[in-house]
């Protein structure tokens, strides 16, 4: 009966919850609670015309922006995002390469180099290897002496 109830020694970790970025710190609660009072102003501006000159000032523009709710979960959820990419494995743990290996890899960044030197000679209009589109080819519709 116990074995029914064992359980894996090995979890893995739970992955964080948004909520505690979002709605938990005290910064997030005021936050959150000023996006409606400031909406509200907004909508009550429409019939105060001491709200409405504060709220077609520039400066209610920027505040607009501050108490837009994206705004805030996008902000407030870096926390989050930067906890719950932390806990996945760096990358660069790993055993090094056989000289094998090494050697495939260098012999191929080798080839890739000549393939991209030979690709900027055909397509480079400086350099004498690109034929027609060299500068100082009399072919080359660019050259000054070209005739039609």
């Amino acid at each position: 009966m116990s074995a029914a109830f064992a359980h894996n020694e090995t979890t893995t970790p739970l992955p964080p919850r948004a909520t505690a970025w979002l709605w938990r710190p005290w910064y997030a609660k005021l936050w959150w609670t000023a996006i409606p009072v400031w909406w509200l102003g907004m909508a009550a501006s429409t019939r105060i015309p001491a709200l409405e000159s504060f709220y077609d000032s520039a400066m209610a523009g920027f505040l607009n922006v501050l108490f837009f709710p994206m705004t805030a979960l996008v902000v407030l959820n870096v926390g989050y995002v930067q906890q719950w990419l932390a806990q996945f494995p760096v990358a660069a743990e790993g055993s090094p390469l056989s000289d094998e290996a090494a050697e495939l890899v260098a012999d191929l960044e080798a080839e890739n180099m000549r393939a991209l030197e030979a690709f900027k000679a055909r397509t480079d209009i400086y350099d004498p290897r690109s034929g027609g589109l060299f500068i100082g080819n009399p072919l080359n519709p660019q050259n000054p002496h070209h005739r039609f």
